[in-house]
C-alpha cells in the first residue's frame, strides 16, 4: 500500500495521532528545502510545526540513534506536553 492510504494505514498501526506526509512529486520537499540542486533524495531534517502552522524549530543535524529521545527533548523545550 503506498502514498496517502498507506501512510494512514502505518500511522494507525503505530497509534500515533498526527499525519505523515505523503510526497510522491516532492514538491513539499523542494518548498522545505530539503531536496535542493545536488541532493534528489530529501534531508534527514526534524521540523518541528506549531498547531497554528508555524515552524518552531529545525532540526539539521538528526542522528538515527537518538532521534527519538531528542525529538522528545526538544518538545519539551518547546514547551508541548507530553502524552498521558
Amino acid at each position: 500500500m503506498e502514498g496517502e492510504k498507506g501512510n494512514k494505514a502505518f500511522a494507525e498501526s503505530l497509534g500515533i495521532d498526527y499525519p505523515i506526509l505523503s510526497d510522491p512529486t516532492k514538491e513539499t520537499a523542494k518548498a522545505y528545502g530539503v531536496v535542493h540542486e545536488g541532493r534528489a533524495v530529501p534531508e534527514r531534517w526534524t521540523y518541528y510545526i506549531g498547531k497554528d502552522g508555524k515552524i518552531l524549530a529545525i532540526d539539521k543535524g538528526v542522528k538515527t540513534g537518538s532521534a527519538g529521545a531528542d525529538i522528545a527533548a526538544k518538545l519539551g523545550e518547546l514547551g508541548v506536553a507530553a502524552k498521558k
